[in-house]
């Protein structure tokens, strides 16, 4: 059960995504990652709070929403974990919000589906 430290989080200030809503994605992906993995101890909401400067109510509002949607659970004496029971559909249910506005613009480009296609294929052949 491995403890892992605020620092595990960052927040873009001027982002239009609320900090909470930054903080679950993060969740999300270093789960994804296998970077968080089940029993996993998060940091403490009041941890997490000064190492960020933000208001602790704004991450415990992430650390509620996590355990409601399963990722997280409540363990008396230790905090929040890494839920055993419900780890994230996969990978590719991250892109895809990003992979859906990408679509929805080329669309309003009139751009067909193949150029799309091929431009997607050049940018990651060029991320390699």
């Amino acid at each position: 059960m491995a403890t892992h430290t605020a620092s595990l989080f960052t927040i873009a200030t001027g982002s239009s995504d609320p900090i909470y809503r930054q903080l679950i994605e993060q969740v999300r992906r270093l789960i994804a990652a296998a970077v968080l993995k089940p029993g996993d101890v998060l940091p403490s909401v009041r941890e997490v709070a000064v190492t960020l400067a933000v208001n602790p109510m704004t991450v415990s509002k992430a650390y509620n929403m996590m355990e409601t949607e399963g990722l997280l659970s409540r363990a008396r004496g230790v905090g929040m974990l890494v839920a055993q029971s419900k780890l994230l559909e996969g990978r590719e249910n991250l892109l895809r919000p990003t992979l859906e506005r990408a679509a929805a613009e080329a669309r309003q480009l009139e751009l067909d589906n193949e150029a799309a296609l091929n431009l997607f294929k050049k940018i990651l052949g060029e991320t390699k």
